[in-house]
């Protein structure tokens, strides 16, 4: 046969047996592979890569110049289970997919805050953001989970007024189980809600607040006084400073499960009660109080007393917020070296190696997570959806402890009347196959003469967020 028949011959063939090859090619075929057809190449942009099908009539379109048959047809729509772009564009799109957190707050004048409310709401649900934000005169205050690209969109929203140019934030990544199965962040989940993202998915609550964190002392305002930032690469010098006087103001059940080495613990159950706290610890003989947590902060002052010049405090919360009220209130109170650590334990735990770190144990956080370590790592401890406390295996093989109904925390705290009507709550959940009652976002039912701690925290009562 002369060859320029047997070419001819040959190359018909090829083009005719081209999408059979392609649907018979592996998900991820050599990019260099080049069909014959000149403006037919593996290498062209995923905007112009075709999905391919041969129907039952062996149809497939023309669009391809190549195909003369009259029953070949290409099909412009996604017609398989198998996409014939390159690599890298899946890449591209798996990254877009992945949740992240941020926190984030900024203390600004916003006495029109409630206008704020109803346009971030519905751009959140539009991205399908969930968590939680706090509106207040005194500034903004928040938790969300999304994709990058929609958490920033949202972002960029809120940034928009220029009284909240230069949010604080800190970024951190969901749990890997949380990651496996990021495509439950969307109505199509075969997952129950809040079983697939840190928050319910497709559910973001915003709420207007008088305090985007309660202090309950309206005169202490950030905006007009607040300590010095200390960054987390710096603050190991400033704590180890013996007259440095180092304070944790979270709560005792954050405390419990972490803390910086020689830091105080006030033991308060909220924020609100920091104020007295100060005033008890710092104004009145050291005789009157000789509790444990008392005796530590006596350790630290070296044997200051109230009477005494105020010592160098250094402070510390989750991500920074309570500390720009704590900070301001000891300024108001006389204190002239006040400091605190930008970007809270959160920054700390991601800038700072773990070999080089003084903090011990894991950090509370507001969300599913529960605790996070070094890098961010969700931790080990889980929730106990009795009281919201984080409880940990051990606590977990007590027998005070029962899923969904109490742990050693609030065991002695709650009556038997309360605890069948978890157990009950907890069976319908069971039952429909969710995650965590207390956990939606309800409150815990609470009565007089409950222990306070047994009512908080909430994932959801984003006022001490961070």
């Amino acid at each position: 046969m002369h060859p320029t028949k047997l070419y001819s011959n040959t190359r018909r063939s090829l083009e005719l047996a081209s999408p059979i090859i392609m649907i018979l090619t592996p998900l991820s075929p050599n990019p260099n592979f080049t069909l014959l057809h000149p403006t037919i190449n593996m290498k062209s942009p995923p905007s112009q890569t075709k999905s391919i099908l041969i129907n039952n009539n062996n149809n497939i379109n023309s669009n391809f110049p190549f195909f003369s048959n009259p029953k070949i047809t290409l099909s412009n729509s996604l017609s398989i289970n198998r996409c014939f772009s390159e690599a890298t564009s899946c890449n591209t799109n798996l990254e877009e997919a992945i949740l992240i957190v941020v926190s984030f707050y900024k203390f600004a004048d916003f006495p029109d805050h409630a206008e704020l409310r109803k346009p971030l709401k519905e751009l959140c649900q539009r991205l399908r953001i969930s968590g939680g934000i706090i509106l207040a005169p005194e500034g903004i205050n928040g938790s969300i989970c999304g994709t990058r690209d929609s958490v920033e969109k949202v972002l960029a929203f809120i940034q928009t007024d220029d009284r909240f140019q230069g949010l604080r934030q800190v970024e951190s990544p969901v749990s890997p189980e949380e990651e496996a199965i990021h495509h439950g962040h969307s109505s199509s989940s075969p997952l129950s809600a809040g079983e697939d993202a840190p928050f319910r998915w497709d559910h973001v609550r915003v709420k207007l607040k008088k305090e985007i964190v309660t202090l309950g002392m309206p005169e202490v305002s950030p905006i007009e006084s607040v300590g010095k930032y200390v960054s987390p690469d710096e603050w190991n010098d400033l704590i180890t400073d013996p007259d440095t006087v180092v304070i944790d103001v979270r709560n005792g059940y954050e405390t419990r499960i972490g803390k910086f080495k020689g830091a105080v613990d006030p033991c308060t159950s909220a924020f609100r009660h920091f104020p007295s706290w100060v005033e008890e610890r710092f104004n009145l003989p050291e005789e009157r109080n000789n509790s444990a947590c008392s005796a530590d902060i006596s350790k630290n002052e070296n044997g200051r007393t109230g009477n005494k010049k105020p010592p160098r405090v250094a402070m510390y919360c989750t991500g920074g917020i309570r500390c720009e009220k704590a900070t301001s209130l000891l300024i108001s109170k006389g204190f002239n070296e006040v400091y605190h650590l930008q970007g809270g334990i959160l920054k700390y735990l991601e800038e700072v190696p773990k070999e080089k770190s003084l903090w011990e144990g894991e950090c509370f956080v507001f969300d599913k997570r529960v605790s996070v370590e070094h890098g961010l790592v969700q931790g080990a401890f889980k929730l106990c959806y009795g009281c919201k406390q984080p409880v940990s295996d051990a606590d977990m093989e007590s027998p005070e402890y029962e899923y969904g109904v109490s742990c050693p925390y609030c065991y002695s705290s709650k009556s038997e009347e309360e605890k069948e009507r978890a157990r009950a709550r907890q069976k319908q959940f069971e039952r429909w196959g969710i995650i965590g009652g207390p956990d939606k976002g309800r409150k815990p039912v609470g009565r007089a003469g409950v222990d306070e701690r047994s009512r908080e925290p909430s994932p959801q009562q984003m006022s001490t967020l961070m």
